[in-house]
């Protein structure tokens, strides 16, 4: 699936991503692999200005559930079955990047990690590894 071809489909299968206002977007898809965004916003920010772990941690699934769909196609009930998450250094008050690579893709099981970084900057913020369930046809 294209970028734009997962981004109809979340639209239409999955509209609650998005409430309260468009958050969320897909910058490019690629074999195995997705680069998504997180607009910078007051609901992402937790006390101390910063963004919050559980954006943060929705942010990584939603990369690593993009870079799936874009791989095996629009498949609506693939789940996460496990999140890990490293968070490295303090994210800037600015959007986020989220780069998925999927390092196992098999018939029941997707393996992948994701590095995520504030926009504008190298330094990755926080490491995800994700495993999402596949379900059979």
């Amino acid at each position: 699936m294209t970028a734009r071809d997962v981004e109809a489909f979340l639209d239409s299968e999955f509209p609650q991503m998005q409430h309260g206002g468009k958050s969320y977007g897909i910058e490019s898809v690629r074999p195995l692999g997705a680069v998504v965004r997180m607009d910078f916003h007051d609901k992402h920010v937790r006390p101390g200005g910063t963004i919050s772990g559980p954006a943060m941690m929705g942010l990584a699934d939603y990369a690593m559930y993009v870079a799936l769909l874009a791989n095996i196609g629009p498949v609506a009930l693939a789940v996460t079955t496990n999140l890990s998450i490293n968070f490295l250094r303090k994210p800037a008050p600015v959007d986020m990047l989220a780069d998925c690579t999927i390092i196992k893709l098999g018939k029941r099981l997707a393996v992948g990690e994701v590095a995520l970084f504030s926009e504008g900057s190298d330094e990755m913020v926080s490491h995800a590894v994700l495993t999402y369930s596949i379900p059979s046809e």
